[in-house]
This record gives C-alpha cells, sequence and structure tokens, in this order.
C-alpha cells in the first residue's frame, strides 16, 4: 500500500474490521520538540487526538478499543512530565466523548499507585459509562505485562496454598481468565505510532496472534485517515493462527 495514497472510510470492508484494536500512542514528547513546545503540550494534543480515535473506532464497529496511556516504567520519566500525564487523567478524563458515542470505558493496570485525582476519575468514569454498549475503551494506567503475568501468577500460587487450585488446571484459558484483560477479546490489531518497532511490555500474552502496524506518524498527528490505512493494511493479510493458506482458505 501506498502510505501516501488517500484512503476513506468507504473503501474499507465493512466485513472485516477488527474487533479489537489495540494501540502504543507514541511521539507525544517529540512531536512537542520539533515544535519547539514543552513535552507536556504533546500530551495535551494526544489526549485531544484520543477523542478523535475513539469516536471514529466506535463508529466503524470496533467492540473494544484498548490504549497503552502509562506504562509502570513511564515512572522514571521526570517528574513534572510524569505529574503532567496524571493531571491530564485527572482533568481530560471526560465522561461526554464516551456518552455520546455509547461508549463503555474500562482500565487495566494498578491504579492503585495514582494520585488521588486521577484514580477517583477513572473510577467514576467506569462508573457513570458501565452501561454503554456500542464499544468497550481501554486505558492501561500503570501497565506492564511482566507486572500483569507476575500478578497472576501470584494468585494462582495463593489459590494453590487454599487447595482450591491443582496443576492440571493451569491452561491458557485459566491464565486468560486470571489477566486483566479477562473481559475482553484479545487485540486483532496492534498499532504503535511514532515510528519505534517494539511493543514495550504491552498485552504481550494477549497479542500472540496480533497483526501489527507501525507507523512513523506521531500520536498527535494520528488522524482518522491514519487509522483506516491501518485497518487496510490489516484487511490485506491472512491470519493464519499457525494453519497453512490453503486450510484457512478452506475453511
Amino acid at each position: 500500500m501506498n502510505p501516501e495514497a488517500k484512503l476513506d472510510a468507504s473503501q474499507l470492508d465493512r466485513n472485516n474490521i477488527p474487533q479489537s484494536i489495540a494501540i502504543i500512542m507514541d511521539g507525544n514528547g517529540r512531536w512537542a520538540q520539533e515544535r519547539g513546545l514543552p513535552r507536556s503540550a504533546g500530551h495535551i494534543q494526544g489526549v485531544e487526538n484520543v477523542t478523535r480515535i475513539t469516536s471514529e473506532c466506535a463508529r466503524l464497529g470496533v467492540k473494544f478499543l484498548t490504549m497503552y496511556t502509562f506504562s509502570t516504567e513511564n515512572w522514571n520519566r521526570p517528574e513534572a512530565e510524569v505529574n503532567t500525564l496524571m493531571q491530564l487523567v485527572a482533568d481530560k478524563l471526560e465522561d461526554e466523548i464516551f456518552m455520546k458515542n455509547d461508549v463503555r470505558f474500562r482500565y487495566i493496570g494498578d491504579i492503585e499507585r495514582l494520585p488521588a485525582p486521577a484514580r477517583q476519575r477513572v473510577l467514576d468514569c467506569m462508573e457513570h459509562t458501565k452501561n454503554n454498549k456500542r464499544m468497550t475503551a481501554v486505558t492501561a494506567l500503570n501497565y506492564s505485562s511482566r507486572w500483569e503475568l507476575t500478578k497472576a501468577m501470584r494468585d494462582a500460587v495463593i489459590e494453590a496454598q487454599a487447595g482450591r487450585l491443582k496443576p492440571e488446571d493451569i491452561n491458557e484459558e485459566y491464565i486468560s481468565q486470571h489477566l486483566e484483560t479477562n473481559f475482553m477479546t484479545d487485540p486483532d490489531l496492534l498499532i504503535r505510532t511514532g515510528g519505534e518497532l517494539r511493543i514495550s511490555n504491552y498485552l504481550l500474552w494477549q497479542c500472540a496472534y496480533s497483526e501489527f502496524y507501525f507507523c512513523d506518524t506521531f500520536w498527535p498527528d494520528f488522524h482518522e485517515e491514519d487509522l483506516h490505512k491501518a485497518i487496510a493494511a490489516y484487511q490485506q493479510r491472512q491470519r493464519r493462527f499457525g494453519m497453512t493458506g490453503e486450510q484457512v482458505t478452506k475453511g
């Protein structure tokens, strides 16, 4: 696909929209630095873009949209930048965009470490939107996949020590049900903006068979047409899940 080609949503196969999309929203700080602005300006612009992409995913028929908002490793960033990100969660996480699009809000991660205003805002938004049904928008806050898997293993040990779990009970289904994402389907498509070619400790178990799409566009500039290009690229691929192409074609 020509990355410069224009792509309208009407060109997408509406019968093959990925039902679950995960996004690593990378490039906010670099977007700001290129413009001579503080990194915080990039994060503010990035939040505005979340609204745009959430609305478009709901319109296209995506059922789960999961966005990597703040990782456990992000605490290592400069204190001022971390404070800005936490303040944005408290101030910019608004019910309106979710209610307008009939979107339910959920989170994954250990939010107990978040400042009280940000933590309460997350809980309030989840409560206010719990009956919405069109799409579920998930924010990964203080999340990392290694933390998630470690927590699942600790929970399994506790159950085993209590006599409620036998070794033969531990299978892929058991593990999936004890992850933060047990309420949603695994991502069909993982998108990373900003030009980096890694998944940065994000949904490692869940992305075992996801299709990956990397682009150089910084997150604040990743608009609806860029989303359409990512979905169009997904639609050009054959998902085999370990089978041969012939097996998939035959059904």
